[in-house]
């Protein structure tokens, strides 16, 4: 099995009213990149996603740059953004942090692991595998669950957690994720792993523990909670309904040839 160079690794925090909590989570990740050697061409950058406070400011203030975008189009929009940043300015590797910092950056070398050790595309860092205390309750239990178990079949592969926010592209996903990560609700947990499956990508997982966010509000009330099975069961059977892309997978083969 091949596997991909990983020099090169942009982290993307997408941030949506999140001053109080950015500053110590783009800390942690200088401390991280500073110690581990597999980070050492470590890059990040802030997607301010219609940010109302000042979230690109206080990135800014640490020296990291921003891309502001001028509305709020949720972790999909700004992940694709950052996608093709990334793609852009000639990245290998992207990994998605989330700016409450319930994310623990030094889980990254991790993730790293397991995409040199597994030659995979996507790895997911999986709150459901045997690492931390996390737990979800009620509905979104259930649904977590039904996702886990669909997807599992779909990929190939086990998966407890899909719905995690915590996860590493390779340099294939990265050039699929520019074209056609999905913006919708769930799309980017979701129908992103159906498409790298549908694409041919391979997709791990690796255990993580997540952590209180460091500040701001939960994005999630009781209310959207007790929703939360409704629409990822939608989620999923949007994602499965719509036609496989051959464009991608024509577009992945290509772009290997060309670098062969």
């Amino acid at each position: 099995m091949s596997r991909p160079s990983l020099d090169r690794v942009l982290v993307v925090i997408p941030a949506w009213n999140e001053e109080d909590a950015l500053p110590g989570v783009l800390r942690e990740v200088r401390a991280v990149c500073a110690t581990e050697q597999s980070l050492s061409a470590t890059d990040v950058v802030v997607v301010s996603d219609g940010s109302r406070d000042r979230t690109a400011e206080v990135a800014r203030a640490e020296g990291v740059p921003v891309l502001d975008l001028p509305i709020n189009l949720g972790v999909g929009g700004a992940m694709r953004a950052g996608f093709k940043y990334a793609l852009r300015h000639g990245y290998d590797a992207v990994v998605q942090l989330d700016a409450d910092g319930q994310h623990d950056p030094a889980a990254i070398p991790a993730l790293l692991g397991a995409a040199h050790e597994h030659g995979a595309d996507v790895v997911i860092g999986a709150r459901f595998a045997g690492a931390g205390s996390y737990e979800a309750r009620g509905p979104r239990r259930a649904a977590m669950r039904v996702l886990a178990r669909v997807l599992s079949r779909v990929t190939g592969t086990r998966l407890t957690d899909t719905t995690s926010g915590f996860k590493l592209a390779g340099p294939r996903a990265v050039e699929l994720f520019a074209a056609e990560y999905p913006a919708e609700y769930l799309g980017d947990t979701v129908e992103s792993l159906v498409i790298a499956a549908r694409a041919g990508l391979e997709i791990v997982q690796v255990p993580v523990a997540m952590r209180p966010r460091q500040g701001g509000r939960p994005s999630h009330s009781p209310v959207h909670a007790a929703i939360f099975l409704g629409r990822a069961v939608l989620a999923l059977v949007i994602a499965l309904s719509r036609p496989s892309s051959h464009t991608a997978r024509a577009r992945l083969h290509a772009a290997a040839e060309v670098k062969a």
